[in-house]
């Protein structure tokens, strides 16, 4: 016999993307005191990219920082697709972002003059 799927038994289009976001500063942002912005890589829920991106940047902007740019580096399979190392704490982040449809700032990296390389801030 046949069951009916209802919206519960759909599998979620939700996906996991890493961002770089960097940021500027703004008054109250928590940054050290001397730095001039921050990196933050950030693992984000969505049905594309783009939604993730939107949601982290509306996200960070609640929490009183200064997005400025976001750098995609894809779901899961694409970074280990491009040879990206990725520990079990990372997954485990990257699936607390996909089970809580959640934003997870999973690292910090201020800068104090010139933006370190994403290769420095990623895995």
């Amino acid at each position: 016999m046949a069951r009916r799927m209802t919206r519960k038994d759909k599998p979620s289009r939700q996906q996991v993307y890493t961002l770089l976001v960097q940021i500027g500063r703004k008054s109250g942002d928590g940054l050290p005191e001397g730095a001039t912005g921050a990196a933050l890589m950030c693992f984000a829920s969505g049905v594309d990219e783009a939604e993730a991106v939107r949601e982290t940047v509306a996200i960070l902007k609640q929490a009183d920082t200064a997005p400025l740019d976001v750098t995609g580096y894809g779901t899961l399979e694409e970074r280990l697709e491009a040879g990206h190392e990725i520990d079990g704490e990372e997954r485990g982040l990257m699936q607390r972002a996909l089970d809580e449809n959640a934003v997870i700032v999973a690292q910090m990296t201020p800068f104090f003059g010139d933006a370190p390389e994403p290769e420095d801030i990623l895995h």
